[in-house]
């Protein structure tokens, strides 16, 4: 199999991180399938690859729904017949007390961040079994792991993240197929609406959680590196 005949699928890849990811997948010679959340917010993402003289092509998919996923991961293997990487970046935050949070918001954070996710692995598991495996990547947070007052949403959407991916390793792995979940601490990057970038030149670039995306794929077949934790090297000293 040639390395231009291989498929990878990232979610939420009109911006930041996903968008970075999508750039180094298609320089590491995959034919690369986005998602954004509208029609609109897609279209513009694939024409701005196109002006950088990348072919990525494009379907807009609510991660919230399941029919969406399901549709997006069939758009991604009718390109070749086949799925050799998938990445769930797609996510939202929601922050604030856990009495004030709307049931609204905190519902579409959950369905978002943890639902999209297990549609997309769901969808993607029996094409990559039919062709003989493949890598799934979920990227997580240091949220995953480390709770925060006005977090309820958001840590609950991504401690139930690492919680599938690690389950969905144990079940897929005599398949093939390995998944693993990227942990990053505070990223550079505009995230729904609130923009990080404050005093940044500390926090983690969207290209280093794209190199660890690199890294991982092509990763020895006999080895599942299944967690990731990356972390800011010089952080600011509390």
């Amino acid at each position: 199999m040639n390395e231009g005949s291989r498929v990878a699928l990232v979610t939420g890849a009109t911006r930041g991180i996903g968008r970075a990811i999508a750039r180094r997948l298609h320089a590491d010679g995959f034919e690369v399938v986005i998602s954004g959340h509208t029609v609109d917010s897609t279209r513009r993402a694939v024409e701005e690859f196109d002006k950088e003289g990348l072919r990525i092509s494009g379907r807009a998919a609510d991660a919230r729904r399941e029919d969406d996923q399901k549709a997006l991961v069939e758009f991604a293997g009718s390109k070749r017949g086949r799925l050799d990487v998938l990445v769930n970046n797609a996510g939202i935050g929601e922050f604030g007390p856990v009495d004030r949070l709307d049931p609204e918001r905190f519902r579409d954070v959950l369905e978002t961040n943890l639902f999209g996710p297990f549609y997309a692995i769901r969808a993607a598991a029996p094409l990559m079994k039919k062709n003989g495996g493949g890598f799934i990547v979920n990227i997580a947070s240091l949220a995953s792991v480390n709770a925060f007052a006005g977090g309820a949403a958001y840590n609950a959407s991504k401690f139930g993240l690492l919680g599938l991916s690690e389950a969905s390793m144990l079940d897929l792995r005599h398949d093939g197929i390995r998944v693993a979940a990227v942990l990053p601490g505070s990223v550079a990057t505009e995230f729904d609406g609130h923009d990080d970038r404050r005093e940044s030149s500390w926090m983690l670039s969207a290209d280093d959680v794209a190199e660890a995306v690199s890294d991982l794929v092509r990763f020895p077949d006999r080895a599942i590196p299944s967690r990731i934790d990356l972390r800011p090297s010089r952080p600011p000293k509390k």
